[in-house]
């Protein structure tokens, strides 16, 4: 009866260290997607702070008050994600108010290492948004 139990737990301890390599792999693909998401979130928050800067100052019955545009906001904010390293693109730029600049931008994603268990590729995007300091 001892004699059919033979090699039992070394198939199983290859199953558990298969199970452990997996788990490694799509810990270390997840944490790398997170941290570029991360990223993205700071290049959107930059790029729309850089965006309401774009704006004009407009001078109306002795008031000045700025007026920003989505030409403004989209040219201050190409101008920053062109500037920066990586693949990042602008995907939109706007001035939905008048006083806040909304910008979104997208990059693709790869897995650092190569794994059955993590899509080859995913789109990532981040929507960044800024007040102007004049009202």
């Amino acid at each position: 009866m001892r004699e059919a139990d033979e090699g039992s737990v070394l198939l199983l301890t290859l199953g558990y260290a298969l199970l452990a390599v997996a788990l490694i792999l799509v810990s270390v693909c997840a944490t790398d997607m997170y941290i570029s998401q991360n990223r993205l979130d700071a290049l959107a928050d930059a790029a729309a702070l850089a965006g309401a800067d774009g704006f004009t100052l407009v001078v109306e019955g002795g008031t000045a008050h700025a007026d920003l545009t989505d030409e403004g906001v989209r040219d201050q904010a190409l101008a920053l994600v062109a500037d920066l390293p990586g693949e990042a693109s602008l995907v939109s730029a706007t001035a939905p108010d008048g006083l806040s600049a909304r910008v979104t931008v997208s990059a693709d994603w790869h897995p650092p290492l190569l794994s059955i268990f993590v899509p080859d590729g995913v789109r990532l995007e981040a929507t960044g948004t800024s007040r102007t300091a004049l009202r």
